[in-house]
Order: structure tokens, then sequence, then C-alpha cells
């Protein structure tokens, strides 16, 4: 089983052009299905039954694990078992009637556009480290980009002269992403008066990157929004990718059309832009509710 895996993950890799966290999040996914069923008695992937699947699924619910995670792993699994088949390393796919758990699409948390100011102005300063912060944050929001994306820029993704950053984005796909003025004046701070100060290796090309001179680290592009948005007082929970959540939801409020905006965020099915049009009804209800006399 763990061969097939592996197997299965270099198709993932070479054929389809998976990024490295959905291919690290697939194999830990089916390694805990493989050891599920070797439990059961299950050695080869041959021999998987719907029931044995369908039991897996539900010990993941018994974990507490939410719908989402268990969504996730049914979607690996599915692949992983249709790539058998397309293999001929199996006979059938017993996949095939395993249904999908029922998933609510949930609002996410935004920030509002005094919040998202608040923030960018508690980076203000002379120093390497707020010229930076503050260049990550202005281009965060400007372009609304995932944190791994962020943290992947290479100094030629950006052309400051005519404002946009060329993105590569899930399965390899780019994507070019115009930014503003304030954007293009934090990078060009910090390209200017600080990125070079900190590098000390020719070779590194990475656009953010460390006291140290390597690129940034996911956990410390993390830390920079926590750590700004305590200094701004704000009291919402801020997660990942709240910031990427609140560039499209203010573009939405200010009359952008929603292919414009899907084209910006690499989403390639719209019916995921569109939850951003929920977080939009989701604020008219809020202030109606707050001034309208029967509210």
């Amino acid at each position: 089983m763990d061969a097939l895996i592996k197997e299965f993950i270099n198709y993932l890799a070479v054929e389809r052009g998976l990024a490295d966290n959905t291919l690290l999040a697939y194999q830990r996914d089916l390694k805990k299905y493989a050891a599920c069923l070797r439990k059961m008695g299950v050695k080869d992937a041959k021999n998987v039954k719907r029931d044995q699947i369908t039991q897996f699924m539900y010990g993941q619910k018994k974990q507490g694990l939410s719908t989402n995670s268990i969504c996730r792993n049914l979607a690996a699994i599915k692949m992983f078992h249709r790539f058998l088949v397309r293999e001929r390393l199996a006979q059938e796919d017993p996949t095939n009637l395993v249904d999908t758990p029922k998933l609510w699409k949930r609002v996410p948390e935004v920030l509002t556009s005094g919040e998202i100011e608040a923030m960018i102005e508690a980076a203000k300063g002379q120093g390497w480290q707020a010229v930076r912060d503050k260049a990550i944050l202005e281009l965060f929001y400007a372009s609304g980009m995932r944190v791994s994306e962020l943290l992947n820029l290479k100094t030629e993704n950006v052309n400051l002269e005519l404002g946009y950053v060329r993105c590569i984005g899930k399965g390899r796909k780019e994507r070019i992403i115009p930014i503003g003025k304030r954007a293009r004046d934090a990078l060009q701070k910090y390209c200017a008066s600080v990125r070079g100060k900190l590098v000390k290796d020719d070779m590194t090309f990475s656009l953010f990157v460390s006291r140290l001179g390597k690129k940034i680290s996911r956990q410390s592009i993390w830390k920079i929004i926590k750590s700004y948005a305590r200094k701004a007082r704000i009291k919402k929970e801020i997660k990942p990718h709240t910031l990427r959540h609140s560039f499209a939801t203010h573009l939405l409020e200010r009359g952008a059309d929603l292919r414009s905006v899907q084209e910006m965020l690499g989403h390639s099915d719209i019916s995921t832009t569109q939850i951003y049009t929920h977080v939009d009804r989701e604020r008219l209800k809020t202030v109606h509710k707050q001034f309208h006399p029967r509210g």
C-alpha cells in the first residue's frame, strides 16, 4: 500500500503539478487511511470494499474531525482509487458509491477597511523589520494572495514600474495581479533600503527574507499578521486567509465584478468566489438590523 501511495503522489507532482503543501496533505491523509485498513486486516488496495471506506470515515468523525477534514480525506482516497483503476493496478473503484458528507459554506471572517488601515499603520517605522513587515502587509492586502504564494515570490515576479505581481498559484498556474500605489511604494522602499542588507547570498532570489537573509517562512508571516493585528487592537479572530478574504470582500463591496475577483484570487471555480457575496449580504443584514426601526 505504501508503495502505491508513493507512486500516486509522484503522479500528482509530475502529471498534475500540484503544490508541495497539497501533496503533503494528500500523503498524510492516505497514510492514515492505509494504517486504518491494516488494522482491518486489509493489506492490498485491490481488496478494499466500500464498507471499509465508510468505516474509516466514521472513525474520523468519532475522533472529532470536522466535516471539512473528512471531505478532504475522502477526496484524496477517491483520487487514489481512480488512479489505481486507470493504471490497471486495480479492477474496481470502491469509492464509486461512497457519498461525500454535505458541507455548509461558512462565511469567512473579514476585517473592515478601517481595521486593515490600523493594522498597516501599526507597522510604521524606519527600522528594517518595520519596513519589511509593512511591505508584506501592503502587498498581502493589495493582491489577495495565499500565504504560500506570498512567501514563494521572487524578485523577478514583481514589476513595480507597471504595478503588478506574477503569482504562481495552485497547480503551478500563473496569474498576473495588479497592485496599487501604496503597495508599490512600500515594496520600493523595502527593496531599495532593506532587502539588500539582509540578503547574504547572491543566489537568494526570494522577495521577502528573514533577518538571516533566507526565504521568510510561513510561520514568520503568520506571526507578523498576528502581531500587527494585536498592536492595532483588533479583537477578531485572525486566520491565515483573513487578509485574502478581506481583499475579495472589499472589492465586491465597491462594485468589482465576480469574474475579475475570481481571476485575481486564482479560483478555478467561480462558486468558490461566490462565498464573498454571502459576506456582503451578511454585512447588509447587520446594518439593516442595527438601523431599521423594525430591525
